[in-house]
């Protein structure tokens, strides 16, 4: 096939993990695929390994991305270079969870342009719509408070 070729297909044997992270596009650069292995976010197979650690075919590499999101993939296909998305889907197999729903993650209090800077009773207000006021609450009867002597 002229497209495996292209694609750099490695004949057998093993590929560098972050190489191939990047290759089939889990990651923006090779240098960041490297650097997730250098920070433990990548796993082969349950272990935390190095970017030079090699991968093959059959192999369950996860990687945990941005905002908590993990990407679980098994590697099908071998690849050394850096190939078009509809190419890098075919290398591997997605196992990743669903990402959750966008309604699920309230907007954070939004403004009017030009409205101005919030009063301090926004302020309150918003702490109370966020659940920040729900740890800080007035004191039971009889403590705190104004000595009346």
């Amino acid at each position: 096939m002229a497209s495996e070729t292209a694609g750099g297909d490695a004949a057998g044997g093993t590929v560098r993990v972050d190489s191939w992270i990047w290759s089939v596009r889990l990651v923006k650069s090779r240098s960041m695929g490297a650097a997730a292995c250098k920070g433990g976010h990548v796993r082969v197979n349950g272990e935390r390994v190095k970017p030079a650690h090699g991968v093959k075919p059959g192999d369950e590499v996860r990687l945990r991305q941005a905002q908590g999101r993990e990407r679980v993939v098994v590697v099908k296909r071998l690849i050394r270079k850096r190939v078009g998305a509809p190419v890098a889907v075919e290398c591997y197999v997605d196992n990743s969870p669903p990402p959750p729903p966008r309604e699920a993650v309230a907007p954070a209090g939004v403004r009017d342009r030009g409205a101005g800077r919030p009063t301090k009773r926004d302020r309150r207000e918003l702490e109370r719509l966020r659940g920040a006021l729900g740890r800080r609450t007035a004191p039971p009867a009889g403590e705190g408070g104004s000595t009346d002597a």
